[in-house]
């Protein structure tokens, strides 16, 4: 603990000055392949070490599971100046695998907690806690970062961050007279995920390489189950507990909400789920599966985390310094049976909704408004929960569809063809809660039902 007890030590910043004050075979000396034009070039020099402690902010989203070894990786490897930002509160089922945490800590904000500790552990640090939704930020404040390290557990969380970044990408014209994205607005994204005994790093250069929602569709959509099924014919342990929470409750409970992180409410749904498995001849309800149904936890393992976390970190710090290439730009981690970590290249897509030419959807001139917004909810490229549309040109004016208290002035237009409202090839713009910003869609029209291309 000497080392970290002193900041200015020469032995704490002796591995890292190896890295960062000479070059060797690892160092990206123009190997960024096709990526930037032209490449970037590492200068060995003792500034950076000097950079990384005082200037270079890091941003970790998250400080579950994954993101407490993020930030414990992040410190130790000499970054100064770290924001961590989540909006939850430490539960006692957290203790098991985010050490960051104890007993006294529950109930109380992970960010600060998280932050608390590591400045305490490691000297010299400082770490800014948010506790707040990540929508709660703006684009100014998402531009003052170097690097934003991912450690989330949703993928509308991933979508929206992902989204903010792109958002913030410039453009210029080179000299070819082409429309290229300007590197210097570019804010790199180094995202992480864990499930079980497998895990994910990925690197995201904002309308460079392919962003996340360039590949949404590899993501399968949560599978609702229909509640007839709960309530009529349950078939596994989950359905028991569903019925419990869902349908059980309200009705013994029609004025309260429950608390999911109750201990008092989970037992009650595990007793109630238990009696019904009993019912049906289903086994396996669990206290701990009930409370992974009611709460949606994915089943974390801390090794996992670790090893996810050590790779985005030393992603990150190959992205700030440049002493050595960093992914491209996917690696899977699986480690249930032996150990297998291959890498591989993401491409990006031409009619990706955020970083691409938008999306291009036929469809026959007779679909009503109505059909057309349920398209694309279903489209697994675009899962849009409730899209507003406008179109510039628009045979009835530029509004198509307005959410909120302006609502009831468009809902005439939904059971209208899309033939009298906009031409085919127009280009619509819409917003959605989910996406910061506006995703640009093309409709043609076709003598056929819709069909996405």
């Amino acid at each position: 603990m000497a080392t970290l007890d002193d900041p200015d030590s020469a032995e704490r910043w002796a591995d890292v000055s190896l890295l960062t004050t000479r070059s060797g075979p690892l160092a990206n000396e123009g190997n960024y392949g096709t990526l930037f034009n032209p490449p970037v070039i590492f200068e060995p020099m003792p500034e950076i070490v000097q950079f990384i402690r005082n200037m270079a902010r890091v941003l970790v989203v998250g400080a579950g599971g994954l993101g407490c070894e993020l930030l414990k990786d992040l410190a130790l490897m000499g970054f100064g100046q770290i924001d961590v930002i989540d909006m939850d509160t430490i539960d006692v089922s957290n203790l098991n695998r985010q050490f960051l945490f104890r007993n006294a800590d529950v109930g109380r904000p992970k960010a600060t907690v998280a932050a608390e500790f590591v400045m305490k552990r490691v000297k010299g640090v400082t770490v800014t806690p948010h506790y707040c939704p990540i929508q709660e930020k703006d684009a100014e404040w998402y531009r003052g970062f170097q690097v934003i390290v991912m450690g989330l557990d949703s993928i509308e969380a991933r979508r929206w961050l992902n989204a903010m970044m792109c958002s913030l990408v410039r453009y210029e014209t080179s000299e070819a007279g082409e429309r290229v994205p300007d590197l210097t607005s570019v804010i790199p994204l180094v995202d992480g995920g864990t499930e079980g005994f497998q895990g994910h790093v990925r690197t995201i250069y904002p309308c460079v390489s392919a962003c996340f929602e360039c590949t949404l569709d590899l993501f399968p959509p949560q599978q609702a189950v229909p509640l007839c099924t709960i309530a009529e014919t349950p078939r596994s342990a989950a359905h028991c507990i569903l019925y419990a929470h869902l349908i059980e409750y309200p009705k013994e409970f029609p004025e309260g909400k429950p608390d999911k992180d109750d201990p008092a409410y989970q037992n009650w749904v595990y007793t109630h789920a238990l009696e019904r498995a009993k019912r049906f001849n289903i086994p396996g309800v669990t206290l701990m599966h009930t409370q992974g149904v009611i709460k949606n936890i994915i089943p974390a393992i801390a090794s996992t985390n670790a090893i996810v976390a050590a790779a985005c970190a030393s992603e990150a710090f190959k992205i700030v310094t440049n002493c050595a290439a960093f992914l491209d730009n996917n690696l899977m981690y699986m480690g249930g049976q032996g150990l297998y970590a291959p890498t591989f290249k993401y491409e990006r897509n031409a009619q990706c909704v955020v970083c691409g030419d938008g999306v291009v959807m036929t469809a026959a001139p007779q679909t009503s408004l109505t059909l057309l917004m349920e398209k694309m909810a279903e489209d697994p490229r675009l899962r849009l929960k409730a899209p507003s549309l406008s179109v510039v040109g628009g045979k009835k004016g530029d509004t198509l569809y307005m959410r909120g208290i302006l609502e009831t002035e468009y809902v005439a237009y939904l059971d209208l063809p899309i033939s009298e409202l906009f031409d085919s090839g127009a280009t619509l713009h819409v917003t959605d809660p989910g996406v910061p910003g506006s995703i640009r869609l093309i409709v043609e029209f076709a003598c056929e039902d819709i069909v996405l291309e």
